[in-house]
């Protein structure tokens, strides 16, 4: 037979432990709009937003590669690059498009998320304008063209020769959608 003493301090330990569980919970909630502040005003994890350049300068004497690829992630979209890859100045304003088309028999929202390669080549690739800035909203069966406009830093490493701009994209989540406009911007 348990002591009534220890019963006391089970259920106080059990009060204690669902109070501390609670508080993490919403503390894990939320961090997820302040780690969206945080980001927005030191400027870190800013793949979707809009570069700015400031030294137009184009480099002549060296060239770098730039190659496309182009994923989707379980949407009915084919999405795929219309160059492979293009051979630009350091500082030259290059512009690329990539062919879209939902094969779905629904409307869908998605968004493009950027990743780069080598690591640590985002910094160097400015992006002036991008589909992957905001949602992208297809009908079915519709297709369309979408620009990317971009600079290559000319403080890219000279050792750097060739970079890989990849491009997936994710369905929107109904409760995310945020309708604005189907077109790239």
């Amino acid at each position: 037979m348990i002591p009534v003493a220890l019963k006391r301090i089970n259920r106080q330990m059990c009060v204690r432990l669902s109070f501390f569980a609670l508080l993490m919970f919403g503390f894990g909630y939320a961090m997820v709009p302040y780690y969206k502040k945080f980001c927005e005003v030191t400027g870190i994890n800013n793949l979707l937003q809009r570069d700015t350049v400031v030294n137009t300068q184009v480099d002549k004497s060296r060239w770098v590669t730039l190659e496309f690829d182009a994923n989707v992630h379980g949407m009915p979209w084919q999405f795929a690059p219309v160059q492979r890859s293009v051979r630009v100045h350091p500082g030259e304003m290059t512009q690329v498009a990539f062919d879209i088309k939902n094969n779905g028999n629904n409307t869908l929202v998605g968004q493009a998320i950027p990743s780069y390669g080598p690591k640590h080549s985002a910094a160097f690739v400015k992006k002036l304008e991008c589909f992957c800035f905001k949602q992208q909203v297809l009908a079915a069966g519709e297709s369309r063209q979408m620009p990317v406009q971009f600079v290559v830093d000319g403080s890219l490493p000279a050792s750097v020769t060739t970079l890989t701009l990849s491009y997936t994209f994710f369905e929107v989540p109904a409760a995310d959608k945020k309708v604005t406009s189907g077109s790239a911007g």
